[in-house]
């Protein structure tokens, strides 16, 4: 399984220190994920400065995570800065939206992934994947609601994650909140295979352990 650390931090300086702990463990050009958030759609503090992701130019590949409410009006913002993915929240766009950075991202070499916080309706995945077909190549299924770090996993997200393999066999699958041993095995078992871990990994006595204990589902 695919195990992806969470930057989860209101300033610069907790980045760097978050980054500074990743350089001990993560190979170079491995996935780190960053939340983003922008105070309305996700009220809970995370650095949302392009710019100051570049100056720390960490050695990984930049997974992006928008939770905001019009990611299409930053998007070009975080491509150029370095993103390699970005996710934005289904609740969020429409059709002409998604189509706009579905278009970036390709002319990027990058990736969209859409995301789904718990509650909303999966039609919309439905929706999406009507219209843009294989276009879409990834999901992000949210176990807790957008923002802060350490929410108890959900477990109606189980559903969810078998829903969406059945909706897009070959596609990518994250899954975001409350990570650890046990709900990195249900998410798999039910077709995810990728998790993002801020908690499990930072608040460790041993993150690079607790990464492996991750990777090893």
């Amino acid at each position: 399984m695919e195990v992806i650390p969470v930057i989860n931090c209101p300033d610069e300086a907790c980045a760097a220190a978050s980054f500074a702990t990743l350089r001990t463990f993560l190979a170079p050009g491995s996935r780190v994920h960053a939340d983003v958030t922008d105070g309305a759609f996700a009220a809970y503090p995370a650095l949302n400065d392009p710019a100051a992701w570049g100056r720390l130019a960490p050695p990984f590949a930049l997974e992006v995570h928008l939770m905001m409410e019009r990611p299409e009006e930053v998007a070009d913002d975080w491509f150029t800065a370095g993103a390699v993915r970005i996710v934005v929240h289904a609740e969020t766009v429409d059709a002409a939206a998604v189509f706009r950075m579905l278009d970036l991202a390709e002319r990027h070499h990058a990736e969209l992934m859409i995301a789904f916080a718990p509650g909303t309706d999966l039609g919309l995945a439905e929706r999406l994947h009507a219209r843009f077909g294989e276009r879409i190549r990834a999901f992000q299924v949210l176990t807790v609601h957008p923002g802060a770090a350490g929410q108890p996993f959900g477990m109606d997200a189980i559903e969810r994650i078998i829903s969406l393999r059945r909706l897009a066999p070959h596609a990518t699958i994250e899954v975001d909140g409350g990570i650890d041993p046990r709900t990195a095995a249900l998410v798999k078992a039910a077709g995810a295979d990728t998790v993002v871990s801020a908690s499990y990994i930072f608040k460790n006595k041993d993150p690079r352990r607790a990464y492996e204990e991750l990777k090893a589902i």
